[in-house]
């Protein structure tokens, strides 16, 4: 199936618009040095104000798709819903924890960058993933529902433990980077915490006001394009500020990427598996998969810029993020019908 034919121009060719914006910023900060002296001026101590306004633009959209007033039907099969937990806040951000420390183990920033991406379930590109892959739509709003409000009141306590408590108590002291519990709430409160405020208010107001059909068809697909465009424009800037480093060390970005390919095949084929054997139909098997499996680099990026500055190996590895799981991800979907064929007979595409 031509998968690529029912994205947008704009998701169709994210990687390469990734790709680019990555390119672009190298080339802005090594090509023309007065670009980093001229955006540290816009900076409040390690935070940079462009980023930080990109960081939250990016959020906002997903955050304005997201159906809470739907978030009861998760709860209605509790066995779905407790595999579901298992896939996303136990056996995710476990397996990330894991491979970061056998690949990355003497590089602490990266290791770091790579936990905070296992740490944030994806509530955006999912939605993307889910639909091309004929998933159960309403099921994944409800999981996105779910993810979204449990990132906001979990994230920080999970980024804490397991980038700051865990490294210790496995021996792995060249590991343990200084951040506290309060660092990271604060940081999760301004990058999810008001978008997250923003698209609920939004949402809950022109639903009143306007109605579904017009929420849906007009105001979404206006929004939309910020997620991307806010993305692409925070990578430019991050890239020039570190364009020379960046320069320097290109197989650093081949270090990164091979854990976070074996975690995005794992976690699709391991809770692909898990939903099969729970009985669940095709539609929702492949939903708890791409939910699983795919992150929020958008949170990750943005915990990782605030807390250990845009300079830092983990807000690189953050950055990485994206680059690996879009392609893959376009794979996994491919991979999906072949298990519909193969395993639900008495399901067609």
């Amino acid at each position: 199936m031509n998968t690529s034919r029912n994205l947008s121009f704009l998701d169709r060719y994210l990687t390469a618009w990734i790709f680019a914006a990555m390119v672009a910023g190298v080339l802005l900060g090594w090509l023309v040095p007065a670009t980093v002296p001229f955006l540290n001026r816009f900076s409040v101590g390690t935070t940079s104000i462009p980023i930080a306004i990109g960081l939250i633009v990016m959020m906002y959209p997903p955050f304005t798709k997201v159906r809470y007033e739907e978030l009861h039907e998760v709860f209605r099969n509790r066995r779905i819903l407790g595999l579901s937990l298992l896939q996303n806040w136990v056996v995710g951000p476990i397996l990330m924890f894991v491979l970061a420390i056998v690949f990355l183990h003497a590089y602490p920033e990266y290791m770091a960058g790579l936990i905070l991406i296992g740490l944030a379930r994806c509530i955006a590109m999912v939605i993307v993933w889910n639909e091309l892959a004929h998933g159960d739509t309403q099921y994944a709003a409800g999981l996105v529902a779910f993810n979204s409000l449990f990132q906001v009141f979990f994230y920080s306590v999970y980024a804490w433990v397991f980038i700051t408590v865990l490294p210790v108590r496995l021996g792995l002291p060249s590991a343990v980077v200084n951040v506290s519990i309060a660092q990271i709430a604060q940081s999760v409160f301004i990058y999810l915490g008001i978008p997250f405020l923003a698209g609920l208010l939004t949402r809950s107001t022109l639903l009143r006001a306007k109605g579904r059909d017009w929420y849906e068809r007009h105001f979404v697909p206006r929004v939309s394009p910020l997620t991307l465009i806010a993305l692409l424009f925070t990578i430019v800037v991050m890239f020039s500020l570190k364009g020379e480093y960046i320069v320097r060390l290109p197989l650093d970005v081949l270090r990164i990427a091979l854990p976070l390919l074996i975690y995005f095949v794992v976690m699709f084929l391991v809770s692909f598996y898990m939903g099969r054997k729970l009985g669940a139909d095709y539609s929702k098997t492949t939903t708890l998969a791409f939910t699983a499996a795919s992150n929020n680099f958008e949170l990750a990026i943005a915990v990782a810029v605030s807390v250990f500055g845009i300079n830092s190996g983990a807000a690189f590895a953050a950055v990485v993020g994206p680059l690996v799981e879009v392609p893959v991800m376009i794979a996994l979907v491919n991979v999906a019908f072949y298990f519909q064929r193969h395993s639900f007979a008495t399901v067609q595409v």
